[in-house]
């Protein structure tokens, strides 16, 4: 029987994604993301309007999505509250998120150049995309308090150890990403971590670009 539950978080099951992008100071910042899909060579993200990316990503246009493994999810969470917006906007305060220069740093994470965009990449995450943002669309009406981006992969890094012997195909079966359920981390079908987001979420729309 179905009933109506008035859900509040439609994550039914999507990969997680650390997005590097350039700060106005040259610096790096780095968010964990789950609003991404592809189709060919097209990447759609997600973005909250108050997310430093989002910021960076309208100023620069271009990004790194650094695909996230099972194994760094506590990497992962420890950036999930934090922004590189020094002034922490006032419904990020109420959820708990403060601000962070260094992203890289405080998750434990190795920067690596990239080939063809300024942002870099994240030496610990096994696929690597970098990309080239080609359009942008308001989401929400009548007041849009999202982004959807559009980038082109322009190039794909991945560890070779994933890739099916022979082939230009990673193996699905060493391939285990990081999938965030509603707001609970998991991996290989199992809960691999608390998640801080989870024990404070109380967005009625979902704004999981974390800045």
């Amino acid at each position: 029987m179905h009933v109506v539950p008035g859900l509040k978080v439609l994550y039914f099951g999507t990969p997680v994604v650390l997005i590097s992008s350039r700060n106005p100071d040259g610096s790096a910042n780095l968010a964990p993301m789950s609003s991404a899909w592809w189709l060919g060579q097209t990447a759609v993200l997600g973005l909250g309007n108050t997310a430093r990316t989002t910021e960076n990503l309208r100023r620069y246009g271009e990004c790194v999505l650094n695909l996230v493994p099972s194994g760094l999810v506590a990497e992962v969470d420890r950036i999930a509250l934090t922004t590189g917006v020094p002034q922490v906007p006032p419904r990020k305060l109420t959820q708990g998120y403060r601000h962070v220069a260094d992203k890289f740093a405080e998750a434990g994470l190795t920067s690596q150049p990239s080939d063809l965009v300024g942002p870099p990449r994240v030496t610990e995450c096994p696929i690597q995309l970098e990309c080239r943002v080609t359009a942008t669309h308001p989401i929400g009406a009548p007041d849009p308090w999202g982004t959807a981006f559009h980038v082109d992969v322009l190039r794909t890094h991945v560890e070779q150890d994933l890739l099916i012997p022979g082939t230009a195909h990673v193996d699905p079966h060493r391939w285990d990403p990081l999938i965030m359920k509603f707001c609970d981390f998991f991996g290989g079908g199992e809960n691999v971590h608390p998640s801080r987001l989870a024990a404070g979420w109380k967005m009625p729309v979902a704004d999981i670009a974390r800045s």
